[in-house]
């Protein structure tokens, strides 16, 4: 006897090539059964899905939800029912002199999934707000590597990278040696850096020649300065061809000034899609621009990426990113989490962080979800 029978729905698994009309159930957790017909009898609940996208759960690879633990963290619940993500990543909220408190108080009174990358700074980003803006790398005392090292080993059940800010915001222009810190624990620990840089110093070509293969560029369609194109031509620049190349992953990490509409236009029409979608949502994002990730997804619709590459950015590309692609399928014995949603058709205007707008006719709209094989009733 399944446990859920989601029928007549257009499952949409780029990870496994499927696209059309299936039923999906779902048993003691997992994925157990995908086929045109299954009787409905055979399972204790069946939620008629018919006309609605039913997708691999979302994956959100770039958020800040430490909720108060720190001033950029946003409820993850309350953001889960909102984006339709059964997994939330933390990008670096907690360091190593807070992480156990983000487990004990956040993580682990969760239901939908969370894992974080560790901010190499031993605060984590512990002063962003639109009253207070400190970043957390300006002061070396606080990059000790072997602490860091120390606690991304013992909770390497959610700890699933090594977070650093660079940037004349983040580390107050200091250069890379916040981002060569960051690699070192990284390489000794076994698990890749996510890399934020805001304005130069350090330059793009600075960051990105360090990245090593599984590594993550995130914002990486910010405008002007740090952009990816130049803005007078087009032209992808030639080190972020290079990084692609040796296998660093590119992030969107949209947030309040992290995504151009100029850029993503000049990169798409280069044939440079981003691996992952994610939308760097925070205290200072959620009420716009980024909004969520569906908004942010919806956003690449408008630009003309096509539906399947969208989806596969939000499942299948975070999942290869945190080194657990079982999360980005529905694979038979999968986890079984599913996000089931509505491509609503309409005009739906979207603004990036310069206030820059474009129109879209498709918006991707939540109609429900599945965790742990099970449909997740509102509270």
């Amino acid at each position: 006897m399944y446990d859920l029978i989601l029928k007549g729905g257009r499952l949409l698994d780029p990870a496994e090539g499927r696209d059309g009309s299936s039923d999906i159930a779902f048993e003691n957790g997992r994925v157990a059964a995908i086929e045109e017909h299954i009787d409905p009898g055979e399972a204790r609940e069946v939620r008629d899905v018919s006309g609605r996208l039913v997708t691999p759960g979302l994956i959100d690879l770039h958020t800040h939800i430490y909720w108060g633990g720190t001033s950029l963290g946003v409820d993850p619940v309350r953001y889960a029912r909102q984006a339709g993500t059964t997994t939330m990543v933390d990008a670096g909220s907690a360091g190593p002199g807070n992480f156990h408190g983000f487990r004990a108080h956040v993580i682990e009174r969760t239901e939908p999934r969370i894992h974080a990358y560790l901010n190499i700074s031993f605060a984590g980003i512990f002063a962003f707000s639109h009253e207070v803006m400190v970043g957390e790398c300006g002061d070396f005392r606080l990059l000790h590597p072997e602490v860091c090292l120390d606690v991304a080993q013992r909770h390497s059940d959610l700890i699933v990278g090594i977070k650093v800010r660079v940037g004349m915001a983040a580390s107050e222009g200091r250069g890379a040696a916040p981002l060569d810190l960051a690699l070192e624990v990284a390489d000794e620990a076994g698990i890749p850096v996510m890399c934020h840089l805001d304005n130069p110093p350090p330059s793009r070509l600075e960051v990105v020649s360090r990245l090593r293969p599984g590594d993550v560029m995130t914002h990486c369609f910010r405008p002007f300065p740090g952009a990816p194109a130049r803005a007078r031509d087009g032209e992808v620049r030639e080190e972020i061809i290079a990084a692609r190349e040796r296998g660093v992953l590119f992030d969107i990490g949209h947030g309040a000034g992290s995504f151009g509409f100029v850029t993503a236009e000049a990169m798409l029409e280069a044939g440079f899609q981003p691996d992952c979608i994610s939308s760097d949502v925070h205290t200072l994002s959620i009420d716009g621009p980024a909004y969520d990730e569906l908004v942010t997804l919806s956003k690449f619709l408008a630009l003309g990426m096509p539906l399947p590459d969208v989806i596969a950015a939000a499942t299948s590309g975070p999942a290869r990113a945190i080194g657990k692609p079982e999360l980005g399928s529905l694979a038979i014995g999968t986890p079984g989490d599913a996000t089931v949603l509505d491509l609503a058709e309409g005009r739906f205007e979207f603004e990036d962080v310069k206030g820059l707008t474009r129109e879209g006719r498709q918006r991707l709209v939540l109609e429900g979800m599945v965790l742990g094989g099970r449909w997740w009733e509102e509270d």
